[in-house]
């Protein structure tokens, strides 16, 4: 693309940018129909054949989808329209753009609605061929958009898919799963003169604590070589009200993540046999699961993308590029912006990455299908 059409894009795609931050689509508590009828219009005006606007409930809010379509998809574009809340420490509103040095500040501006307007300032030039857009909520909690769209049938005949992450121009073909797990217990409780012959809940689940980072210990050379180890963090010990009663109740949280290969559900296993070797009342919740993820053609995603690409590499981030391929659909993660201010105060991304996205969204606009 000459130099000239790069600036252009560059900053056509940052106004639009400016735009989609505006939307306060921050999970919890922002609004993600209105930005998805947004996408929906914007999508329409640019000329896809078929676009279609979905809510889907989940836990306290109602989240969404905008699916558009552009002859029989066989790819598949993905972006997410949810962001984090504003982290604490923004030197400006989050939710208004502002531009300095090349830079555009604001809320989502890398992860990912940077992504998203670049998809859309490609379609203004470019009409895809086989090609679906996805903009979709709910990325950065509990994934319930994703599973719901993937669960409607509208991917069955997807052969490949983007999702779209800050990536600083890599390419990302693999990273760990996560999962997180809570263990509670309960005792009578009482004054501590009594300590000596109550239940006592804290040294139960501080037994667990230990026996869990040996676990963690033992699989620290377990994986592939670059992702070796179950990354074990015993987050949290909670229980009790004063130093002289006794607690009638427990709770231990703790996360792992399982790098590509791992039979998560084996080492869920045994850690909910490690609680019952403990106490067999220890009752252990998985309150998340999220699968790992390998790349399954990246032959495929290498050829379609020539040059423009800083490489191809594992992340170290989850991304919904694992919920494609838990559903046979081989896909990769590439995006505008650098995972490093992602979640940050004054979060930014360039108008040299936006315009690396634009030219790359309309290469592949062109050659996919």
């Amino acid at each position: 693309m000459p130099h000239h059409v790069v600036v252009a894009a560059g900053e056509s795609c940052a106004a639009l940018l400016a735009q989609l931050i505006a939307f306060p689509t921050d999970n919890p508590g922002g609004d993600e129909p209105a930005l998805a009828h947004h996408l929906g219009k914007l999508l329409g005006e640019r000329g896809a054949d078929t676009v279609e606007v979905e809510m889907v409930p989940r836990p306290g809010a109602m989240g969404a989808y905008t699916f558009a379509t552009f002859g029989i998809p066989r790819t598949l574009v993905n972006a997410h329209i949810d962001t984090v809340p504003a982290s604490p420490g923004y030197s400006r509103p989050p939710h208004a753009a502002a531009v300095a040095d090349g830079q555009i500040f604001g809320l989502g501006a890398a992860d990912t609605k940077g992504a998203i307007a670049a998809i859309l300032t490609a379609l203004e030039t470019t009409r895809p061929r086989d090609t679906a857009i996805l903009f979709s909520g709910d990325e950065e909690q509990s994934g319930t958009v994703m599973r719901a769209f993937l669960d409607s049938g509208r991917a069955r005949d997807t052969a490949r898919a983007f999702a779209c992450e800050p990536t600083a121009r890599h390419v990302g073909i693999g990273h760990r799963g996560i999962c997180a797990l809570s263990a509670t217990i309960s005792g009578s409780g009482g004054h501590s003169s009594r300590a000596d012959h109550l239940a006592r809940p804290v040294v139960t689940l501080a037994r667990l604590a230990v026996a869990l980072d040996d676990l963690g210990r033992r699989y620290l050379s377990v994986g592939p070589a670059n992702m070796t180890g179950l990354c074990m963090n015993v987050a949290s010990l909670e229980g009790g009200t004063a130093f002289n009663v006794v607690p009638e109740r427990a709770t231990l949280t703790w996360s792992v993540r399982p790098p590509p290969g791992t039979d998560t559900d084996a080492v869920i296993a045994e850690m909910t046999a490690a609680a019952a070797a403990i106490d067999p009342a220890i009752a252990v919740t998985t309150t998340l699961s999220q699968p790992s993820f390998a790349c399954t053609d990246e032959a495929g995603f290498r050829a379609l993308m020539d040059d423009r690409v800083a490489g191809f590499s594992a992340l170290d981030f989850w991304t919904e590029a694992a919920l494609f391929e838990a559903a046979g659909i081989p896909a990769c993660v590439v995006g505008p912006g650098d995972i490093a201010v992602a979640h940050a105060a004054d979060e930014f991304v360039t108008v040299a990455d936006l315009a690396w996205a634009v030219d790359l969204f309309t290469h592949l606009f062109q050659r996919a299908g």
